[in-house]
């Protein structure tokens, strides 16, 4: 498994998005995440499952209420640890443009 994870830490380092930036994250933080998304992935197989097997509409709605719970908790995770380094090592280091950039990111979040 240690070796996967560090696969998957490669992969999503050089797959960043269009800023350049990258964060380190602690071993067991990054296995937390992972951990949570390869649970959402498995609700997602899962309700591709049911749709194919012609179930409910409505038992399939609670199966996607359910991922989009925990991606919203995922999401929640990863803005706290967010906020808590980046943010506010940015901020302890004079970097008011951390502010500017939580800002953007949350306004993005809501839409």
């Amino acid at each position: 498994m240690e070796g996967r994870e560090e696969e998957i830490r490669e992969g999503a380092a050089s797959a960043c998005g269009d800023c350049g930036m990258k964060k380190q994250r602690t071993e067991k933080e990054c296995r937390d995440l992972i951990n949570r998304l390869s649970r959402i992935e498995g609700q997602i197989r899962g309700i591709r499952g049911m749709v194919e097997k012609d179930c409910y509409c409505t038992d399939i709605l609670v199966q996607v209420a359910a991922a989009n719970a925990a991606l919203n908790s995922f999401n929640k995770k990863l803005l706290a640890s967010h906020i808590r380094t980046c943010v506010a090592d940015g901020i302890r280091k004079g970097n008011d443009e951390k502010i500017d950039e939580l800002v953007e990111l949350l306004q993005k979040l809501m839409k």
